[in-house]
């Protein structure tokens, strides 16, 4: 067993609870990020043995800060919620530029990379419109909502190995993100269940076509990354805040966020190359 993933984990964990860079981008910075593709990609082959060593330490400290930090960001959206969504839109766009200097935009960007961005940023805003947004978090499973927390998990998943985005952002845009941080801070099973096997599923296809993407299509993916992040910025941002404290605490939030994302700005080189 690597037991020193326990510590990566507990990065990765806090990484992938904020909406914005994510775990794949902790384990890029912590040089794992070729080897948690392969080990998740082998975990479900026939040499699944070989890779436990090292998956399981990393998902003991993923899930253990998922468990003990929920509660601190449900208690900030529940009392402090303008000032959480200003710290995430500060935390999106300050984490932009790791995602633009990965894909070293300025030298590989052709238009259709652009008009790739503008393409993917446009659709996502369009249909994250048409979602129920606002309601209350989800406590009690249904047909309807157990399905939609499953695709949830699932597209969460996706999400998390592409190094720059969090599974929390793709919740937070599909509406569900206050249900999963109640129900990691309450300890709701059933709900905790439905996702985390919507979770499973989404790693099973998604490790080997990521991979995939990122060496043979690498700056198309990227591409459409940023659009995906900018536009989630229209989803995400709350309104103006109130005057007073309320503001103060939004501007201060922001500007925390800001620099938060840019600590992503300096990341090292290990990032699947495209060939």
């Amino acid at each position: 067993m690597q037991w020193r993933n326990l510590y990566r984990g507990f990065f990765m964990g806090i990484s992938d609870l904020i909406p914005g860079s994510g775990g794949a981008t902790i384990a890029n910075i912590l040089g794992i990020y070729d080897e948690l593709l392969t080990a998740i990609r082998g975990f479900f082959s026939r040499d699944w043995k070989k890779h436990i060593g090292f998956l399981v330490p990393l998902a003991i400290g993923i899930a253990v800060t998922l468990l003990v930090f929920s509660k601190v960001m449900d208690f900030l959206l529940k009392n402090y919620h303008a000032p959480t969504q200003y710290f995430f839109l500060g935390l999106m766009i300050g984490v932009l530029p790791f995602i633009a200097k990965q894909a070293n935009v300025k030298k590989n960007f052709k238009w259709s990379h652009f008009l790739l961005i503008f393409a993917v940023g446009i659709l996502l805003a369009i249909a994250a419109s048409m979602l129920p947004h606002g309601q209350k978090p989800i406590t009690a499973l249904t047909g309807g909502n157990a399905i939609l927390l499953f695709l949830a998990g699932l597209t969460g998943s996706v999400a998390m190995l592409l190094p720059g985005i969090s599974g929390s952002l793709l919740l937070l845009v599909l509406g569900v993100y206050s249900t999963v941080i109640g129900a990691l801070s309450n300890f709701n099973l059933p709900i905790i269940i439905v996702i985390g096997a919507g979770m499973v599923v989404g790693l099973l296809i998604s490790g080997k076509t990521i991979q995939y993407l990122l060496s043979h299509y690498k700056y198309a993916t990227f591409a459409a990354m940023i659009g995906l992040v900018i536009g989630s910025l229209f989803i995400v941002y709350p309104g103006i805040p109130e005057s007073g404290t309320p503001f103060v605490l939004s501007v201060i939030a922001f500007i925390t966020g800001l620099i938060v994302g840019n600590l992503f700005s300096s990341p090292n080189d290990r990032l699947v190359e495209s060939k």
